[in-house]
């Protein structure tokens, strides 16, 4: 597929394989293992001399077309594909660093990142220094001699805080050290974070690669020396594998990703002028609105607001649970990324672990609800939420 086709032409067309059958649709290899014609040729293959399907937690027909695919999608050179979003923060954490090297890394990260990094890297002597992800001057001064990794999610979950990728680059450029952006909230429909500079891409495929809420998956795209060579080999020695199934799952889901996209984007934007007007509600937090502080920024990252936003009830906890209590067509629930509008209180789901000063950092509070907005009409949308705020 030639890179220079548009992004809606490399989610429906990029990454495919045709078997022998010369089928349309991308085939779904549901084989734990590959045969060979001789002992010789077996040899050969593990040893990296020939290339060719092996065994299926590390190497799987249908798993490199959904790798291909979203490289294609995120201009990358390479991608792995894990079996969830947090497994691939873990194999990018766990397979570039080592014991007595250090990483900076955003506040306002998916919750359960943060005792990952703060709980089980720090046994393996990894430290890890959290800072306000729009303050330029806080990363310049947590650089170390031993920094060798930069971890930002942009925008963040569930602040929506944007962080100036270009500047990261530099900065990490500059300090020897790997960027690494999460865009799992955007995805590549929307923001392609190595255009900006970004080494690595970290997605949770769960989200909008999916689409419709049906499977666990994850993967890292980016620079081939480092997807291609010790982030693969961690996933295939630790086994941190995608299945074939979901992988096809995401495959396909891929192929309606940018219409998606702009569609629950622009419900979003709709949404959340409607929230913003409303006295029920103290403060609208969205990306596509004027109001939010990075909204320059956010324009210049990304090509709409996407399909989550954050608001803050009037009345704290009591309020907002009154809010998502009262909704009959949102679901309540703590995943994103579906078609489907979706609705949670943060501060007792996605960031409960976070100690209160943890959350109050990341910009999570009592009062603040999480709405991904989904495919419904935001009419409907707007009268669900009308039930608990007025």
């Amino acid at each position: 597929m030639a890179s220079d086709h548009k992004p809606d032409t490399l989610g429906v067309r990029a990454g495919g394989i045709r078997s022998d059958f010369q089928e349309h649709s991308e085939a779904l290899v549901l084989s734990t293992s590959f045969v060979y014609k001789s002992a010789a040729e077996a040899a050969r293959k593990f040893a990296n001399e020939e290339p060719g399907y092996i065994y299926s937690r590390f190497t799987n027909p249908t798993v490199t077309m959904f790798q291909d695919r979203l490289a294609a999608l995120e201009g990358a050179e390479a991608c792995v594909a894990t079996s969830t979003g947090m497994a691939a923060v873990a194999t990018t954490v766990f397979g570039l660093l080592k014991a007595g090297d250090h990483m900076i890394a955003a506040r306002g990260v998916f919750g359960t990142v943060v005792p990952l990094f703060d709980q089980i890297l720090s046994k393996f002597n990894v430290e890890t220094t959290w800072v306000d992800p729009r303050d330029a001057d806080a990363w310049v001064k947590a650089v170390r001699p031993n920094t060798k990794l930069f971890f930002v999610e942009s925008p963040s979950n569930p602040a929506l805080e944007i962080a100036d990728i270009a500047a990261l680059a530099t900065l990490a450029k500059k300090s020897g050290a790997i960027l690494a952006v999460d865009n799992a909230v955007c995805s590549p429909a929307l923001q392609q974070p190595i255009k900006f500079g970004a080494d690595l891409v970290i997605h949770s495929a769960t989200k909008y690669l999916d689409g419709q809420g049906r499977v666990l998956a994850g993967a890292i795209a980016g620079r081939k020396d480092l997807v291609s060579g010790p982030l693969y080999q961690f996933v295939r020695t630790a086994g941190p594998a995608i299945s074939p199934f979901n992988a096809w799952v995401c495959l396909k889901g891929m192929e309606t990703l940018g219409i998606r996209m702009q569609a629950q984007s622009a419900n979003a934007l709709e949404v959340a002028r409607w929230l913003e007007a409303h006295k029920g509600v103290q403060r609208v937090i969205y990306p596509g609105l004027k109001s939010h502080p990075q909204h320059a920024l956010a324009k210049r990252q990304q090509s709409a607001g996407g399909a989550v936003l954050s608001f803050v009830a009037r009345g704290g906890r009591e309020a907002a649970w009154k809010i998502i209590d009262a909704v009959k067509l949102i679901s309540i629930t703590a995943n994103f990324g579906d078609v489907k509008s979706t609705i949670c209180h943060p501060a007792t789901t996605t960031h409960a672990r976070l100690t209160p000063a943890e959350r109050e950092a990341a910009g999570i509070g009592e009062g603040m609800i999480r709405l991904a907005v989904g495919l419904e009409n935001p009419a409907d949308v707007c009268a669900d939420l009308e039930r608990g705020l007025s």
